[in-house]
């Protein structure tokens, strides 16, 4: 789930409480959005467009240098960012594939590897976005930054959790309501609908 790559982001963020604990909420904030920032190409290639499971680690890692040498809130922000972003794009490798209806394990691509030029294929240890393990997992991501963040941020970590656990409740009924939808678009509109929310 999108959720649980921003709990990603925010765990490992939570880390700057060790070493800049004044700058741990812009952290926080900057790895939350960073988790959630890749899967912006949803409806656009979705885990292609945005995501970028090589490219992102050397950026990640020069602005976490440069947050080390110059620990400000506009380089320790970056550098969370493009971390939990890279973190993102890792982490699809190790869910379900891209497709309508993960839990049927149809598909061959996870995340579109631009490096290798080729999609990386699903491990399915997480077996699908919504599964109760990743309802589970984020829950588990969200104990290290609600121990370090300011009360704003715990009260967003608290609600992503929540909102977690609500869409893992409804993730097998999403493709039927997705379909019926899908329906009531315009002739002219269809081709603009992701391949996969066609499936039928």
């Amino acid at each position: 789930m999108a959720t649980t790559h921003a709990l990603a982001g925010v765990a490992v963020a939570s880390l700057v409480a060790l070493g800049a604990p004044e700058q741990v909420d812009v952290a926080l904030a900057a790895a939350f959005v960073g988790g959630l920032f890749p899967d912006l190409d949803l409806y656009a290639g979705h885990r292609k467009t945005l995501h970028f499971p090589v490219y992102y680690w050397p950026f990640a890692l020069a602005a976490g240098a440069l947050a080390i040498v110059s620990t400000g809130p506009a380089t320790v922000a970056l550098a969370c960012f493009l971390l939990a972003a890279a973190l993102h794009s890792t982490m699809d490798v190790f869910g379900g594939g891209l497709e309508l209806r993960p839990w049927l394990a149809t598909s061959e691509r996870a995340v579109y590897d631009h490096f290798a030029g080729q999609w990386r294929r699903p491990r399915r240890w997480v077996r699908y976005d919504g599964a109760p393990e990743d309802a589970l997992l984020g829950a588990l991501l969200a104990v290290p930054p609600l121990l370090v963040a300011g009360a704003p941020l715990r009260w967003l970590i608290g609600a992503t959790v929540c909102l977690s656990v609500g869409y893992a409740l409804v993730r097998r009924r999403v493709p039927a309501v997705t379909e019926h939808l899908v329906g009531f678009v315009p002739a002219t509109m269809t081709e603009y609908v992701p391949e996969r929310f066609v499936e039928g």
